[in-house]
């Protein structure tokens, strides 16, 4: 018995290692800062600093013209992967993200009872509608520094809907836009 137990215990240690093994090859392949820059930089006359401030350009479709045919049903079973986070009630709780009753044309980071990222309290104004959509896009892209750790709604008609759903959830539902 005393043989077999040597055995396994090898096999759980030749396994673990292999393991372990693996792990650092597949780390070391994907992480860039380990591979090699194989290309002729060219003087541009901008500073590396001045290359990663710049924004990244991103095309996101608007929103506004779907509005008006937006479904609200349809934007309420989108926000089902939002409810982990929030609800959107009348007097409802914050959960790990605000309470989103009335957030449509409302001023940015002022639900009461929740602590905001430095990055939504420094943003001025109420959330319009472009906002929201870009937002929900991907909120950190729209946000540097957000705590809000949510991929994004790549559909603009999710996005129009969930959009919807939440103008709806509001005493007085914001105007939307004429075109």
């Amino acid at each position: 018995m005393g043989g077999e137990f040597y055995k396994v215990w090898g096999a759980v240690l030749v396994a673990s290692t292999v393991a372990l093994g693996i792990g650092i090859v597949i780390n070391e392949a994907t992480h860039a800062e380990h591979l090699v820059e194989n290309a002729y930089k060219v003087d541009t006359g901008e500073s590396q600093a001045q290359v990663a401030a710049a924004p990244v350009a991103r095309v996101i479709e608007p929103v506004i013209p779907l509005l008006a045919s937006a479904d609200a049903a349809a934007g309420e079973k989108a926000f089902k992967r939002c409810a982990t986070c929030h609800t959107v009630n009348k007097g409802g709780a914050n959960k790990i993200g605000p309470n989103l009753y009335g957030i449509v044309g409302a001023n940015k980071g002022l639900t009461s009872g929740f602590s905001y990222s430095n990055a939504l309290t420094s943003m001025a104004g109420q959330w319009s509608y472009p906002e929201l959509n870009a937002f929900l896009t991907k909120p950190k892209e729209f946000m540097k520094g957000t705590k809000m750790n949510f991929a994004g709604v790549k559909s603009v008609k999710d996005r129009a809907n969930i959009i919807a759903y939440l103008r709806a959830n509001a005493d007085a539902p914001f105007p939307i836009p004429s075109q």
